[in-house]
């Protein structure tokens, strides 16, 4: 027990992610693996959630909101606490497709560094999803990023 554990009121406030929240985090994850997040990598990670049915009726500002939150997360706690936010919050039957969003978002440049293995990795494993089923997932990412 530390020191601030026993002051009444300074406890860090727990963080809760919505649905939504989670999801977002999940990709902004695989786009934050190198430790930089581009502009072009966050417009591509919006417009990627913009054209989802769970971000229909969502404003650019709402959503700007959603990835500032998350950004905040990555650069107070790091991707690793991001991730592990995210799958407490994320719904069962959306943890595939989170999946195949981040990876799509990694491999969107026709290549994978390492720190995109490795949080790939870190990501099928959080949300429990099939080694077989990711593997099939990463397959088709990489043909539909060939080109």
């Amino acid at each position: 027990m530390g020191l601030f554990d026993r002051v009444k009121g300074a406890k860090d406030a727990e963080t809760k992610l919505s649905k939504e929240e989670s999801f977002v985090s999940i990709a902004l994850a695989a786009v934050a693996a190198d430790g930089i997040i581009t502009q072009e990598e966050a417009n591509g990670l919006i417009v990627g959630m913009m054209r989802m049915k769970m971000f229909r009726g969502y404003s650019s500002n709402q959503m700007g909101a959603v990835l500032n939150k998350c950004v905040n997360i990555v650069q107070k706690q790091g991707v690793d606490a991001l991730i592990n936010l995210a799958k407490d919050s994320l719904a069962e039957d959306m943890r595939e497709t989170a999946f195949a969003v981040a990876t799509d978002l990694a491999l969107a440049d026709g290549e994978i560094a390492q720190e995109e293995k490795n949080i790939l990795t870190k990501i099928q494993q959080a949300l429990a999803v099939p080694e077989d089923k990711a593997v099939n997932i990463i397959e088709v990412m990489l043909v539909k990023n060939k080109g």
